[in-house]
C-alpha cells in the first residue's frame, strides 16, 4: 500500500477578472506550500501544478505524504548525581520523574552534555493522519487569499472576488470534509458554460485535467495560452498577414476563456485613414482583440477576435464583434477630425485649468517648471536649448485635446500625430511622444537627443515636487509613480551616454517648485523655520542640500536594482556607490571597471588591504589625528625596506594611472594598481603603522592616506572583501 496520495484542490467560482485570477491561483499554491511544509507534509515539488480558468482556481500537488513524520520527543529530568543516594536508590526526585513518564527508573535513558549528565525519557509519538491535518491547512490558505474589491452575494456574511458555487478536496479517491464561502467540499466541478453545462465529477486528482478537457474547458494555463497564439496565429494567416500577439493581451484573453477560438474580423477602409495608434489602442486596448499586420508591420484592414465558444455559425460572432468595433472608431474617427481643426499651441491655455497637483499648481505651471528645466539640459545632450524649451511647452498639449481625453493611453503618440499634420518639425514631434519613454519596465529609451531632454526634464521636475509635498513612496504605495520615473531617469542618462551632473539639475528642480512648497519642504528636510519669507530666495539654494540628497539617493535606490537585475552584485555597486559619482555615466564606466578588477588575481589581497587601511585611518581620525591634514610624506623618516618599495611603487602607479582616470578609464587605471599588491603585503608584513614615535607614525598614516586615496580615485574597494 502507497504510503503517498495526489492532492486536488478547486475553487469554482463565477467568472473571475482577468488581470486577478492568475494571481490567485498562484497564490493558492503558496498558502498550500507554506502550510505543508509547516506541518511537516512532505509531497513531490515537481510536479506541483498550478491551475486556472476564468471560473476556477486550483492546485495539483503529486505525492503527499499521507502522514506526518514521527516525532522523536524527549524529556529532561533529575542530574545524574542526584538522581540516587548514597546507597544507590533511587531518589525521590526520580522516582516521580520516572512515575510522571509512565516508566519504571529502568527505562530511562541518561542524556551527557557538556553541562553535565541527566535522566532523560525518549518517546515516539506518531505523526498525525494527512487527512486529518489538510482540511483545516486548506480553508486556511483560501481565507488568507489577497483580495482586492472582495464582493457579498445572496445573504452570507462572507465575501470574495466573485459568488463561491464548489470546492473540489480531493486526496487520492477520497473527498476530505471541509467548508469555505458556504460550500462543502466534493468532487463535482463544472465543465465548459455552453458546450459542457453538466456538472461532472473527478474520480481521482490525476484524471482532473483530461475530464475538465473532455469538457471542453482547457484548465492548464500554458496550455491554454498556446491554443490563444496558435489559433490567432492560424487565423491572421488565413488573412494574409500576421497577428500582433503582445504577451499581457495573449495571457489576458487567455485568462477570458476556457475554450479559445479565433474569429477573423474585418475593419471598415473608411476607417484605415485614422493613425495606426488609435485604431491598435481601439482594437486591443479597448476590445482585447489582436490585429493584423502585413510583412512590413503595417496595420491591415482586418483583427482577430477570440471567443470563448466553438461556433456553430462563427459568422454572426464575427458580426458581432465588428459591430462593437465601428462605434468606437467612428467615435475616434469624429475626434481627430475635430482635432485637426486646431493647433497644439491653442491648447495651452486650457492647461492652466488642469491641477497637477493642489500644491504644485496647474498642469500649465508644471509645464513651465520643465521648460526651464530642458533649457539647462539641453546643452548637455547637444540640443539646441530654444527648441528644447519649445517641445518642452508644447509636452502636455494633447492632454487637452478630444482623442487623448477619449484615449488617455494615447498621450504623447497624438501629440506626434498633430504635430507632423500641422507641420511642425519632425525632431520636436517625435520628441512629443518620447517624453513618455521608457513608458514600461524593459521598454526603450527615447531614441533621439530632445526626446531625452525632454524626458530627463520630466522627471526631474515630477520627483523633486511630489517629494517637496511629502508624497514620495512607501512600501509598495507608489501612487506618483516615482520609482519608475527615477529608474527611467538613470536609464536615459546610462544608455543615452548623457553627462549631466545629477545632484546640479536636482538642485535646479528643487528650486523650481512653487515657493510656499519649497520652503515647506526646505523647512522639514532641514528642520528649519523661516521668520522672514524673503530669507527663502536669499538663501534657498544653499540651503537645498538636504532635499537634493534625499532625491539622489532615492534615485541611487533605483539604479541599484537596476544594475542587480543586470547581474551586477552588491558589492560592486556598493564600492562605486561609496564615492558618490554625481555623473551616471561616469557611475556605469567604474561599476564596469570594478568588475573587471574583480577578476583580477590582486583584488581580494588589494581589497583586504584597503580594508585594513580604512580601519587604521578611521582609528587615528577618532583618537584625534586630523588625517587629511597630516604633513606631506617625507622619504628620509621611512626606516623599513618595505616603505621605501611602497613608496615607490605608489609614485609610479599614481603617475600611470594618472592619465587613465583623467580619461574615464577606470578599467586601465584599476589594473595599473592592481601591480600594488606585492609591495602592500610587504609593507604591512614588516611595517608597523601606529609607531610611538609621532613624526614616523604620521609619515605612515601619511603613506596609507595617499594610498587609499588612488584607489577611492575609482571606488572603495574595500568593500570587495570577503
Amino acid at each position: 500500500m502507497s504510503n503517498t496520495a495526489d492532492l486536488l484542490v478547486e475553487l469554482l467560482c463565477e467568472e473571475l477578472p482577468a488581470k486577478a485570477v492568475a494571481d490567485l491561483a498562484r497564490g493558492l499554491a503558496d498558502g498550500l506550500r507554506e502550510r505543508l511544509a509547516k506541518a511537516g507534509i512532505a509531497h513531490a515539488n515537481d510536479g506541483l501544478r498550478v491551475l486556472w480558468t476564468p471560473r476556477r482556481i486550483a492546485v495539483l500537488i503529486p505525492a503527499l505524504a499521507l502522514a506526518q513524520p514521527e516525532q522523536t520527543l524527549e524529556r529532561r529530568g533529575p542530574a545524574l548525581a542526584a538522581g540516587k543516594g548514597a546507597d544507590g536508590q533511587p531518589s525521590k526526585a526520580l522516582l516521580g520523574f520516572a512515575q510522571s513518564c509512565g516508566v519504571s527508573v529502568e527505562q530511562l535513558s541518561t542524556l551527557e552534555t557538556d553541562k553535565g549528565a541527566w535522566y532523560v525519557h525518549r518517546s515516539v509519538k506518531p505523526g498525525a493522519l494527512t487527512a486529518d491535518v489538510l482540511p483545516a491547512l486548506v480553508q486556511e490558505a483560501i481565507l488568507a487569499l489577497p483580495l482586492g474589491k472582495p464582493m457579498r452575494w445572496s445573504d452570507h456574511d462572507f465575501a470574495f472576488l466573485r459568488p463561491v458555487h464548489g470546492l473540489i478536496l480531493l486526496l487520492g479517491e477520497a473527498v476530505l470534509p471541509a467548508a469555505v464561502y458556504g460550500v462543502s467540499s466534493g468532487r463535482r466541478t463544472r465543465g465548459h458554460r455552453f458546450h459542457h453545462p453538466e456538472d461532472l465529477a473527478i474520480a481521482r486528482p490525476a484524471d482532473y485535467i483530461a475530464a475538465l478537457t473532455a469538457a471542453k474547458v482547457i484548465v492548464d494555463p500554458d496550455a491554454r495560452r498556446a491554443r490563444v497564439r496558435a489559433e490567432v496565429v492560424a487565423a491572421a494567416a488565413a488573412q494574409g498577414g500576421q497577428a500582433h500577439l503582445p504577451d499581457d493581451l495573449v495571457d489576458e484573453v487567455s485568462n477570458l476563456t476556457e475554450w479559445p477560438c479565433a474569429i477573423a474580423c474585418s475593419i471598415p477602409s473608411e476607417f484605415m485613414r485614422l493613425p495606426e495608434a488609435v485604431i491598435v489602442t481601439t482594437i486591443e486596448t479597448h476590445q482585447r482583440f489582436f490585429p493584423v499586420l502585413d510583412a512590413a508591420g503595417k496595420l491591415q484592414a482586418a483583427f482577430i477576435g477570440v471567443a470563448n465558444i466553438q461556433s456553430r455559425d462563427p459568422n454572426e460572432i464575427r458580426k458581432g464583434y465588428e459591430r462593437v468595433v465601428r462605434p468606437r472608431l467612428s467615435d475616434a474617427a469624429f475626434f481627430f477630425d475635430q482635432d485637426l481643426k486646431q493647433a497644439l499651441a491653442e491648447h495651452l491655455a486650457s492647461l492652466k485649468t488642469v491641477t497637477y497637483q493642489q500644491k504644485l499648481g496647474s498642469v500649465y505651471d508644471k509645464t513651465e517648471r520643465v521648460m526651464a528645466l530642458a533649457r539647462v539640459i539641453a546643452p548637455a545632450v547637444g540640443v539646441d536649448p530654444e527648441l528644447a524649451v519649445r517641445a518642452a511647452e508644447l509636452a502636455k498639449a494633447d492632454l487637452m485635446t478630444r482623442m487623448v481625453g477619449e484615449f488617455p493611453e494615447l498621450q504623447g503618440q497624438m501629440g506626434r500625430t498633430y504635430a507632423l499634420a500641422q507641420g511642425l518639425p519632425s525632431a520636436l514631434a517625435d520628441a512629443l511622444d518620447e517624453v513618455y519613454a521608457p513608458r514600461q519596465a524593459g521598454a526603450a529609451i527615447a531614441a533621439s537627443p530632445l526626446g531625452r531632454v525632454l524626458a530627463l526634464a520630466e522627471r526631474l521636475d515630477t520627483l523633486a515636487g511630489i517629494f517637496a509635498v511629502g508624497l514620495k513612496p512607501t512600501g509598495n504605495k507608489d501612487p506618483f509613480a516615482l520609482r519608475r520615473a527615477a529608474l527611467g531617469l538613470a536609464r536615459t542618462l546610462i544608455e543615452g551616454g548623457i553627462h549631466l551632473d545629477l545632484p546640479q539639475v536636482l538642485e535646479r528642480a528643487v528650486l523650481g517648485i512653487p515657493a510656499q512648497s519649497l520652503k515647506d519642504y526646505l523647512s522639514k528636510i532641514a528642520n528649519l523655520v523661516f521668520h522672514d519669507d524673503n530669507l527663502l530666495g536669499k538663501l534657498a539654494d544653499r540651503l537645498s542640500a538636504p532635499a537634493v540628497n534625499e532625491l539622489y539617493e532615492f534615485i541611487l535606490e533605483r539604479t541599484r536594482a537596476y544594475y542587480l537585475d543586470a547581474g551586477i552584485t552588491a558589492d560592486v555597486f556598493e564600492a562605486v556607490a561609496a564615492r558618490r559619482p554625481h555623473d551616471l555615466v561616469d557611475f556605469d564606466r567604474r561599476l564596469k571597471a570594478v568588475l573587471a578588477f574583480k577578476q583580477l588575481p590582486a583584488c581580494q589581497s588589494l581589497a583586504a588591504a584597503n580594508k585594513r587601511i580604512r580601519n587604521i585611518l578611521r582609528k587615528a581620525q577618532e583618537s584625534g589625528i586630523e588625517v587629511a591634514s597630516l604633513p606631506q610624506v617625507t622619504p628620509s623618516l621611512f626606516s623599513h625596506p618595505a616603505e621605501q618599495a611602497l613608496w615607490q611603487a605608489i609614485d609610479q602607479a599614481e603617475s600611470g594611472s594618472a592619465p587613465h582616470f583623467a580619461a574615464g578609464d577606470y578599467v586601465a587605471g584599476l589594473s595599473l594598481l592592481a601591480s600594488l599588491e606585492s609591495p602592500v603585503n610587504a609593507y604591512f608584513e614588516g611595517v608597523m603603522v601606529m609607531a610611538e614615535d609621532v613624526a614616523v607614525r604620521n609619515n605612515r598614516l601619511a603613506v596609507l592616506e595617499r594610498l587609499s586615496t588612488l584607489f577611492l580615485r575609482t571606488a572603495d574597494i574595500s568593500l570587495l572583501a570577503s
